[in-house]
């Protein structure tokens, strides 16, 4: 199974590999986000480890059932060859309506086939109020009108 764009990564084509996976995430079906991993993907989430395919669904699952409204901004910072490290952005709400925005940086690695075999993720959240809130759209896909971080001031 191929995954493009692939490695060796362009500007345009990291760029573009960061839309995917922000998309895929906001869409929050564990399973068709899995398959964007390689089959032993090997995960580092705080201070969780996954590995492998089945490992990660079991982690988005748990993940989207306790952040809710989850919506993510992501943005390239670096690139080469086959890897790619970006920062984020997302906000949830619990399920007593306190809401949450969480920064992050990731570290991903590719196989040949554009599959990311490796992740490594650094997060913090804190607390906002829900009029503090910025990512205002509709569930899904982030509107390409919305502002990404660096016009948030992320």
């Amino acid at each position: 199974m191929s995954r493009p764009p692939l490695p060796p990564f362009t500007q345009e084509s990291a760029t573009e590999k960061v839309r995917l996976a922000e998309d895929g995430w906001n869409g929050r079906d564990p399973a068709k986000v899995a398959l964007a991993y390689t089959v032993d993907s090997y995960w580092r989430n705080r201070a969780e480890f996954a590995n492998g395919r089945e490992a990660i669904v079991a982690f988005l699952t748990r993940k989207w059932a306790r952040e809710l409204d989850y919506r993510l901004i992501k943005e390239l910072w670096a690139f080469t060859g086959n890897r790619i490290a970006v920062r984020f952005a997302y906000e949830y709400h619990d399920d007593s309506g306190n809401w949450f925005r969480a920064y992050g940086n990731e570290n991903w690695e590719f196989d040949a086939d554009g599959l990311m075999r490796r992740r490594l993720a650094s997060i913090n959240e804190h607390p906002i109020t829900e009029a503090e809130r910025k990512f205002h759209w509709p569930l899904g896909r982030r509107p390409d009108d919305h502002p990404g971080l660096s016009a948030l001031g992320f």
